[in-house]
């Protein structure tokens, strides 16, 4: 039996479909019921006795579920459930038996926004300026803690940003949105209270809906990792099940990273909507990480290309678009 955490987000729900699937026992976990039926405890990473009734009868443990804020006000429960709840559920794998623990961190580790070198290697510098990459490191100490104490085998995963492909370009996605399009990032930036962004995303505004081509204070624009759902579930398995995964330490995204002057165009060639430059205060975010260590020992493969999530993606909108029509 493999337990899920996190299974009803978006890499959760993928993964469990995957492994069901290929016919084996899944249990998943999480606050809301994912709707896929089968086995599935409802529960907090903060509630201990639900995580003793989860992991109980579990061979190996997936551990996705997290909660990512940037709002001030969910800084502490962020740490309550990243860091107390994997503490928690940690104490409880060790305690049931657990053959190999999984655990979903973060490149936000690095950060990879910040990089001192590139491309980025599992063996940059750890220095978190975010609070959630602070939760990450720390529950990746804890994972470490265990892996000293062999008391299961673990592997910790640095995620990549992950999307679905149909969400690259829907103005309602929660993070494409105010990635790529430019009043939902206005919408975004007013509602985390950063007044000075969202005034300057209001100067942009020429009065139609619009792409935002993000570039920093000199006008280099973003540059960073887009990684597709089913590319993360590939590496996820590989981490299950690979034997010289246990103790590794794996970036785990796409190979090449997406450069928005790039990016952009092609985006705006499949919306015919106009691209608008904003250069935002700072260095802005450009980077490059290295997935080399996943797939020399694992053999993972990015399959998933920007290209191909790009058809997708403009299939997706379509069907949306007609289904606007036709209400």
């Amino acid at each position: 039996m493999i337990l899920v955490t996190g299974s009803s987000g978006r890499v959760g729900r993928a993964v469990v479909a995957v492994l069901r699937a290929k016919g084996r026992m899944v249990r998943g976990f999480d606050l809301r019921p994912s709707g896929t039926g089968g086995d599935e405890i409802i529960g907090s990473l903060e509630d201990a006795a639900r995580l003793a009734e989860a992991t109980h009868g579990v061979t190996d443990i997936l551990h996705l579920g997290a909660f990512m804020s940037w709002a001030p006000t969910d800084r502490d429960l962020m740490f309550a459930v990243n860091v107390e709840g994997t503490r928690r559920l940690l104490d409880a794998a060790s305690a049931a038996g657990i053959r190999r623990f999984v655990f979903a961190s973060s490149g936000e580790v690095y950060p990879e926004n910040r990089p001192e070198f590139l491309p980025v290697t599992e063996d940059h510098p750890l220095s978190p300026t975010s609070p959630y990459g602070l939760t990450k490191l720390l529950g990746e100490e804890m994972v470490r803690f265990h892996q000293r104490a062999r008391s299961m085998e673990t592997v910790i995963l640095r995620f990549s940003h992950t999307q679905d492909a149909s969400e690259l370009l829907d103005e309602e996605s929660f993070f494409s949105g105010p990635r790529f399009f430019l009043r939902p990032r206005i919408r975004q930036q007013e509602s985390l209270g950063n007044t000075a962004v969202a005034d300057l995303l209001r100067s942009k505004d020429i009065g139609t809906p619009a792409h935002v081509l993000a570039r920093n204070q000199n006008g280099r624009p973003f540059r960073m990792h887009i990684t597709d759902t089913r590319d993360m579930v590939s590496g996820i398995l590989l981490a299950l099940d690979h034997p010289d995964a246990a103790y590794g330490t794996f970036n785990l995204g796409g190979t090449e990273p997406a450069d928005f002057s790039e990016l952009l165009p092609r985006m705006a060639e499949l919306t015919d909507l106009p691209v608008v430059a904003v250069d935002f205060p700072g260095d802005g975010v450009y980077y490059h990480t290295s997935n080399e260590r996943i797939r020399n020992t694992l053999g993972f493969e990015a399959e998933w290309t920007i290209d191909r999530m790009l058809e997708e993606a403009a299939a997706a909108r379509q069907r949306r678009l007609a289904g606007e029509k036709r209400q």
